[in-house]
């Protein structure tokens, strides 16, 4: 009898975990490591919200919580959702969970059957297809191209659904490429989606807030598409808030209910402190975090006019989130240090080993052209990182 399921044996490791790891074990071994792989702020959470932690301890928080999240803490999710995004839930829509991956996770299990399809535009966050697969969906992925900042266009989407698409993916502000759908884009996708009224869509929002356009759009602020809308989002990427692990989702209550039956099988409620910091968070105007997504602003800039300078990278302008997703392309089948690039995968395992800089390859992501760089780092790693990817290209 086999010992591992096929379900965890076919499963994919995930790309930026592996690569940190990779990191890791090498800055033990005493290499100096600059870390470009996690998507993760590198700032602190805002003392506001951590005095708001060590209140709730103080009023000694410590007990199991509902499943979905305490009640106020969804009634502060339901102000930001309307502040921030001109959408109206009620608690019954409203479900928290342990970082926002596993409301994605919870949507893949109670909606996705043996042979679903849905479509993930390409570049996709690296867990997006595993979480399908997991629940014997079919991922089907739609090829972007720098050239059209990573954005899938409605003729695309069009061309994509078939009887079996259950569902469509995507980030925006998205994770890796930085792209942004704006309103009337989400309106060109939605006027496609209006015409096949079973398929639903997961609009994974976590990094609203870090945007340097303005003006974050949503899918469910059409009328046509509310009910068919699952919004998820989360702390982690604007308050600095990775560790606290909490997200949420604002969905058609019939949906909102069937995670909530699957949560309460696998973890229950989310952790209580973090709870209650999370409601401060939310209740406090975005403009708190602005320093961050300022700071991220001058990054960005800083870091594409270094790779611009290097023979080989071919970028576009994020608009948003702490990435650059660079084609790389131009090195497959050169030799670099008697070492020959293959593709993406050797190429950032290349600048891993030569550069001593952390990066993901594209590949995880859906693109195998290119390489994802974060800049949640200071500036003085940054221009290290990409003066050490020249010397090792050059």
């Amino acid at each position: 009898m086999q010992l591992l399921s096929d379900r965890i044996l076919n499963m994919a490791q995930s790309a930026t975990l592996a690569m940190a790891a990779k990191a890791r074990e090498l800055k033990e071994e005493g290499k100096d490591i600059i870390g470009l792989s996690l998507g993760e702020p590198d700032f602190n959470t805002p003392d506001f919200i951590k005095d708001a932690a060590i209140q709730a301890i103080n009023d000694n928080y410590n007990s199991y919580s509902p499943v979905d999240g305490y009640g106020d803490l969804k009634q502060a999710i339901i102000t930001k959702f309307k502040r921030d995004n001109g959408l109206t839930y009620t608690p019954n829509q409203i479900v928290v969970s342990t970082g926002a991956k596993q409301s994605l996770a919870n949507i893949a299990a109670v909606m996705t059957n043996k042979g679903d399809e849905v479509i993930m535009p390409c570049p996709y966050w690296v867990s997006y297809a595993d979480l399908v697969k997991l629940n014997d969906g079919i991922p089907v992925e739609v090829k972007t191209t720098i050239a059209t900042d990573f954005k899938m266009t409605p003729a695309q989407l069009e061309a994509a659904i078939t009887p079996k698409t259950k569902m469509i993916w995507f980030s925006s502000p998205c994770n890796p490429s930085g792209s942004i759908y704006s309103k009337e884009e989400l309106r060109g996708l939605s006027d496609v989606l209006v015409k096949y009224p079973n398929v639903y869509v997961v609009s994974d929002e976590i990094y609203e807030h870090i945007n340097y356009v303005g003006g974050h759009a949503s899918m469910a602020q059409f009328e046509d598409m509310y009910d068919r809308t699952i919004t998820v989002n989360g702390v982690s990427k604007a308050f600095a808030m990775t560790g606290w692990r909490i997200g949420y989702i604002g969905a058609p209550e019939k949906i909102a209910r069937a995670c909530n039956k699957m949560q309460g099988q696998i973890t229950s409620g989310a952790n209580c402190i973090a709870q209650r910091a999370t409601i401060t968070a939310l209740n406090e105007s975005p403009s708190r975090v602005q320093y961050m997504i300022d700071e991220f602003k001058v990054r960005r800039d800083l870091i594409l006019g270094l790779l611009n300078e290097i023979e080989g990278f071919v970028t576009n302008v994020p608009e948003g989130a702490f990435y650059v997703f660079p084609n790389i392309s131009y090195f497959f089948g050169k030799t670099l240090r008697g070492k020959t690039i293959n593709n993406a995968s050797d190429f950032s395992l290349y600048l891993l080993e030569e550069a001593l800089v952390a990066t993901v390859d594209g590949e995880s992501f859906g693109n195998p052209d290119c390489i994802r760089i974060s800049y949640a780092a200071s500036q003085e790693q940054i221009i290290e990182a990409i003066k050490r990817i020249k010397a090792a290209v050059s």
